[in-house]
């Protein structure tokens, strides 16, 4: 597993330059770089925002996620990993984003997602979803929605079905 900032494949740069996972040019961005999103035909691109909160270092399936939808046509802003919940959710607010997605491997996805949940509805934004990827156990999904999540994708959801899932969800957001 590459360091942070390291090349990878598809999405390299430094963090000094564009931020941890960026590509120049690209949809996928840290929230303090300036490079916009592909507008698919006939509509806007919606910002998505792709948090890895916590403690957890691995960030693979987040960036394929993430450069995935972007390659659908929305404008992704990815935090890093180890973002705190409180960064989440600032970013969430000042990027004005459809959807908040967090990755979480670390078990600690129930508590995580209640937090950023609670943090938006705090900050006057509790409309904006918040979807919930990563390693989730199958008795972990009631209480992810039960937390605010509005939808789960755990570990091995086909790239469509998070694609299809995340483009219903902002076709019901304003």
């Amino acid at each position: 597993m590459p360091e942070e900032g390291a090349a990878v494949p598809g999405l390299s740069g430094s963090s000094e330059e564009r931020g941890a996972g960026a590509r120049e040019g690209s949809a996928l961005r840290r929230p303090d770089r300036g490079v916009r999103g592909v507008v698919p035909p006939g509509g806007t691109s919606k910002r998505i925002l792709v948090a890895k909160p916590g403690l957890d270092g691995h960030d693979r399936g987040a960036k394929i996620v993430a450069r995935t939808l972007r390659d659908a046509g929305f404008e992704v802003i990815f935090t890093g990993i180890r973002a705190k919940t409180e960064a989440i959710v600032t970013t969430a607010v000042q990027e004005d984003v459809a959807v908040v997605g967090l990755s979480i491997l670390s078990g600690a996805h129930v508590a995580l997602t209640a937090k950023v949940v609670e943090g938006l509805r705090a900050a006057g934004a509790g409309d904006i979803p918040v979807i919930v990827g990563g390693t989730i156990p199958a008795g972990d999904v009631t209480r992810l929605m039960a937390a605010g999540a509005r939808a789960v994708f755990p570990t091995g959801t086909p790239l469509d079905d998070v694609v299809a899932g995340v483009r219903a969800i902002t076709l019901e957001a304003p």
